[in-house]
């Protein structure tokens, strides 16, 4: 069976291809580079992603805080960390790279803010 991905390590995007028999990778072409390969190698084995969203603020000068994943989650656990990311709300003030959820669904994976946001005065 034949898979194409499109690499995203750089901002060539070469068009990789790789043949995969009974689960087994056995080629890859058009990688334009190392990273490509091991790019393409990665996303057919166990596809990684960061984890972005918006989480609600209390008290804030913005409503919502934007929030990521410290590390790359496996796609199949997206919609657990996402769900977990719906029950969350923070209090102003919060400062970026904060934690806002240590080992989110016990993945050993925190989410830290992205921005910042300032608690509005009474």
């Amino acid at each position: 069976m034949s898979e194409k991905i499109v690499c995203i390590m750089c901002p060539f995007g070469c068009e990789i291809e790789a043949e995969v028999k009974e689960g087994e990778l056995v080629e890859i072409e058009g990688h334009g580079c190392e990273d490509g390969k091991e790019y393409a190698e990665q996303e057919l084995a166990s596809p990684k992603r960061i984890v972005m969203s918006v989480v609600e603020c209390k008290d804030g000068n913005f409503p919502t805080v934007s929030v990521k994943t410290s590390q790359p989650v496996d796609k199949k656990e997206i919609e657990d960390v996402m769900g977990a990311l719906s029950d969350i709300e923070v209090q102003a003030p919060v400062k970026t790279g904060e934690i806002i959820l240590k080992n989110v669904c016990n993945l050993g994976i925190d989410v830290v803010a992205t921005r910042s946001v300032k608690k509005v005065q009474d």
